[in-house]
């Protein structure tokens, strides 16, 4: 199941699609184009999912705006000069583009603070690589209905709060507790210190429906193509697997997250 957990698509093609959409001719919501409208993003300390920044543009304001937004972790995207055309649909770009979230992300300590005021074990969804927001937004719906408590993201290699998130979300994203992570595996391993257990989405793994999930849960599950990364599975405690019949050998993560969820849920709420 992990290695191939979705349709894959080529990175640079599928975000094109995302923030270009069929017309070519505006840019999607949340892009902020332009110094000036940068500097106030990050004034107003809204969440920013990352920062493009034209190749060899270091002289003048944009110094200093790179400079705020390392310091905030905000990943910056070194592009060229047509890439910021193709993502600000506009040559005014001024070397930079941000992308905004569509929604504020809250912290791992949010997220266990909400378990415990449910007076439940905790039930943490982490993606490791998921970048169509299509999948992350189907993901978040699932989490929600099943009654999972979050959702950890890496703050590279993985899709953020775009609109296209909220909107396949449904409405779940103004539910579920949304946090982002600098590093994955070292935030499972502090996770680990406080009792979670962790199940790595694995082809080779365990049938889920003879795993026992009554412990506090977190589930790991790979990016689309890619799987689970080698260091996050080691990381994991056990692995689970999906059973497959059919000719494909893999299921779509977000469908995948769903049945794992639903069994999780089956098993804490009867």
């Amino acid at each position: 199941m992990e290695r191939s957990n979705g349709t894959h698509r080529p990175r640079r093609d599928t975000e094109r699609r995302i923030l270009q959409g069929s017309a070519h001719a505006t840019p999607a919501e949340g892009t902020v184009i332009g110094r000036n409208a940068v500097r106030e993003l990050l004034a107003s300390g809204r969440d920013i999912d990352k920062i493009y920044v034209q190749k060899g543009e270091r002289e003048g304001s944009i110094v200093q705006l790179i400079g705020e937004a390392a310091a905030r972790k905000i990943p910056l995207v070194e592009v060229d000069k047509a890439r910021l055309q193709e993502l600000s649909a506009t040559q005014a770009h001024q070397g930079i583009v941000a992308m905004a979230a569509e929604h504020a992300y809250s912290t791992v300590e949010d997220i266990l603070a909400y378990a415990a005021e449910r007076g439940e074990k905790p039930v943490i969804v982490l993606l490791d690589g998921v970048e169509d927001p299509h999948n992350l937004g189907a993901i978040l719906r699932s989490a929600e209905c099943t009654g999972a408590h979050g959702v950890i993201l890496p703050k590279r290699r993985s899709v953020g709060l775009t609109p296209v998130v909220a909107k396949t979300s449904a409405g779940a994203i103004e539910h579920m507790r949304v946090a982002r992570v600098a590093n994955l595996t070292q935030t499972m391993k502090e996770l680990k210190e406080r009792g979670m257990w962790f199940f790595a989405a694995d082809m080779d793994g365990e049938s889920y429906a003879t795993t026992d999930f009554s412990s506090p849960v977190g589930l790991v599950l790979g990016g689309e193509g890619s799987g689970v990364s080698h260091l996050v599975k080691q990381t994991c405690d056990f692995t689970v697997r999906i059973p497959q019949y059919g000719q494909v050998n893999s299921m779509n993560v977000s469908c995948a997250a769903a049945v794992l969820l639903c069994e999780i849920a089956r098993q804490r709420h009867g």
